[in-house]
């Protein structure tokens, strides 16, 4: 079975490419197969434009954002398990020291 390698575009090409579909009256897909590209990635450009402009975030920008949210809620387990070692801890040696 042959290897698909995946197509890799500019942002600039992305951006050209919405420009021309929102400035035409052409349909998505005649501008998708003008350019050369499968319609469904054309719409799902278009559709990441649309959020942009409403709410300001990227499917990139909200990937990072969940990624950090994962690292600090890790950290957060790990400071916690830390904090409950050294409470049991302490709680031990003040019965020790009695």
């Amino acid at each position: 079975m042959a290897e698909v390698k995946r197509r890799r575009y500019t942002e600039t090409f992305k951006q050209e490419a919405v420009r021309l579909v929102r400035e035409s009256a052409r349909p998505v897909a005649q501008v998708a197969r003008d350019l050369g590209i499968p319609d469904n990635v054309l719409y799902r450009w278009s559709a990441e434009h649309r959020q942009v402009e409403a709410r300001g975030s990227t499917r990139a920008t909200l990937r990072a954002e969940a990624e950090a949210l994962a690292r600090v809620k890790r950290e957060l387990a790990r400071v916690t398990q830390e904090r409950d070692f050294l409470r049991r801890a302490a709680a031990f040696f003040a019965k020790e020291s009695r």
